[in-house]
């Protein structure tokens, strides 16, 4: 066999693979975006949105104050 016909199937063979491998991780990386992109969705349905939660913070703030007001009239008798 000729040196010139196997140093061109060794580097066929060695693009080929490097194709591949980079085929693969370029559906690896569009498929994490897709799951990011749901994530995010996701999120978005799960937790408090924030002027809801500055409105549970108000109420919960003066519940407290409520409840030290009543302790306080209690260590007072």
């Amino acid at each position: 066999m000729d040196t010139q016909l196997i140093i061109n199937f060794v580097l066929g063979s060695i693009a080929s693979v490097t194709g591949w491998f980079a085929r693969e991780l370029w559906a690896a990386v569009q498929q994490l975006k897709e799951d990011l992109y749901k994530l995010r969705e996701e999120l978005a349905k799960d937790y408090m949105p924030k002027d809801e939660f500055i409105a549970f913070k108000g109420e919960l703030f003066t519940l407290l104050h409520r409840i030290e007001d009543k302790i306080e009239k209690k260590e007072d008798k």
